[in-house]
């Protein structure tokens, strides 16, 4: 590499660690997390609180730098924000649920915490994600700091118990995934991605994988066992079976017969072929496949979401098989899903009436904008985490290389535009934190894949596998 690219890399990484710093949040003057975003020229509206899915990059960059105490910090107060009463009132979070986000407020000398669990958010939706994320973060930082004993402190025991309750409550389904509303996640807004989307299903199995490492099974610790255990075998068999797509499935379901009655049979959910759309048949190439961005009753959807298929990557819920196909179709379609910036959210973009119907007229979500495929540089992390885990070193590389060549320069924006991401995003935010620290992640990673046993699982004993 030549010395000014080699100086200009570390400028780019200095700006990156001096904007993260600078991102820090006090609580009684200790770091608790981190701001979304620092936009001079935009009102702050939430973006100056720390979200608890925007932090885990940011936190995954202090760990690898060992700087473990704000993370620990966060682990703690999040957990006296958590909601323990059972609510039966709509307007209250249920027993269980971390909030989206927190802020810190003064009165006078004494500071305190303020959270939100989604009655303030956009369409009041509450966060389904943060509980999962928040145990995947404490595991994480176990593995980091061998730090063994916090986790296992009787309210942390509780904390763990308390969101499993959540999830696997008994419900009007016959599925073993979570039952999920539109904008309940990453995807914050109205995308046609209610019922069983694949993010949430997979930070599902991976939580609760975590869970069973995190839980000690006295008390009543064993029974949870029990219940985890038993969800995912079944929901695993599920994902791996029914939301898998390549040529060989398209096939089969494109001669699905419709109204078939009974336990043995094909077509399970009743997708008509004619709800094929035209582009995955000419888009999906040979030796590749994917995940599919959600499957219900009559209803298979076939967009491509690039969390959910990197995370099944990294908690093994995808076999060795079908990781490196999914890897193959990032590699035959780089234009479309890395493009200018890593890394498509989601492909395609609905567009036309489509949007109209799905969107709900959505102006932020307008074709290949924000989340109706964007481009976000904080999934960089997950990219290139699933990449060395595949053996794909040099897909890492490319996608750093592409990413650093322009996110300093642009100021870091929230996220970008366009069919290739050449645009930034027409209402992105500047210095957005999980951008920040999106790059310095995948960076470390790349630099000392060691790190990689944070985030990632290993192929389970009990056999779980997409053995297709």
């Amino acid at each position: 590499m030549k010395t000014s690219t080699i100086n200009q890399t570390n400028l780019q990484q200095t700006e990156a660690w001096r904007l993260l710093e600078e991102s820090i949040i006090y609580y009684k003057g200790k770091p608790i997390g981190t701001v979304a975003a620092h936009d001079p020229d935009l009102d702050a509206l939430n973006y100056d609180q720390c979200f608890l899915r925007d932090f885990i990059p940011s936190a995954l960059v202090f760990l690898m730098e060992g700087k473990a105490e704000i993370v620990r910090n966060f682990l703690v107060e999040t957990l006296k924000l958590q909601s323990h009463e059972k609510q039966m009132d709509c307007f209250q979070p249920g027993s269980g649920l971390m909030p989206a986000s927190f802020k810190v407020e003064s009165n006078g000398s004494e500071e305190y915490l303020i959270a939100d669990f989604g009655e303030q958010a956009i369409a009041r939706v509450p966060p389904i994600d943060s509980c999962l994320w928040w145990i995947l973060l404490l595991r994480a930082y176990e593995k980091a700091t061998g730090d063994l004993e916090l986790a296992r402190q009787p309210q942390f025991q509780a904390g763990i118990k308390l969101i499993l309750d959540l999830c696997l409550v008994h419900r009007f389904a016959m599925y073993p995934t979570m039952l999920v509303p539109d904008g309940a996640f990453m995807i914050d807004r109205r995308m046609g991605v209610y019922e069983h989307p694949l993010e949430i299903q997979v930070l599902f199995y991976a939580a609760m994988r975590a869970s069973r490492e995190l839980l000690l099974p006295d008390g009543d610790g064993g029974q949870y066992l029990d219940k985890v255990n038993g969800r995912l075998g079944a929901l695993h068999y599920h994902i791996c079976n029914y939301y898998w797509v390549d040529l060989k499935r398209l096939r089969e379901i494109y001669r699905y017969k419709g109204n078939e009655f009974g336990k043995e049979v094909a077509n399970k959910f009743n997708i008509y072929s004619e709800s094929i759309p035209d582009w995955v048949i000419e888009w999906l190439p040979e030796h590749s496949g994917y995940l599919a961005g959600n499957l219900g009753p009559g209803r298979m959807d076939f967009r491509f979401f690039a969390l959910g298929n990197l995370m099944a990557i990294l908690t093994s819920l995808a076999s060795e098989k079908e990781s490196q196909s999914i890897m193959n179709l990032f590699v035959h379609r780089w234009q479309d899903l890395i493009g200018y910036m890593p890394v498509k959210i989601c492909y395609p973009a609905i567009e036309g009436l489509e949007w109209r119907i799905v969107t709900g007229c959505d102006p932020k979500n307008i074709a290949w904008s924000y989340h109706n495929g964007g481009n976000w540089p904080v999934l960089l992390w997950l990219f290139t985490a699933a990449a060395l885990k595949t053996g794909r070193v040099e897909l890492a590389q490319e996608a750093i290389a592409i990413a650093e060549s322009r996110l300093t320069q642009d100021k870091f924006p929230e996220y970008y535009d366009g069919n290739n991401g050449r645009l930034i995003g027409k209402e992105a935010r500047i210095n957005q934190t999980w951008s920040v620290a999106g790059l310095l992640a995948a960076k470390q990673f790349l630099a000392n894949p060691d790190f990689l046993e944070l985030v990632t699982f290993s192929e389970s004993s009990e056999g779980f596998g997409c053995n297709l």
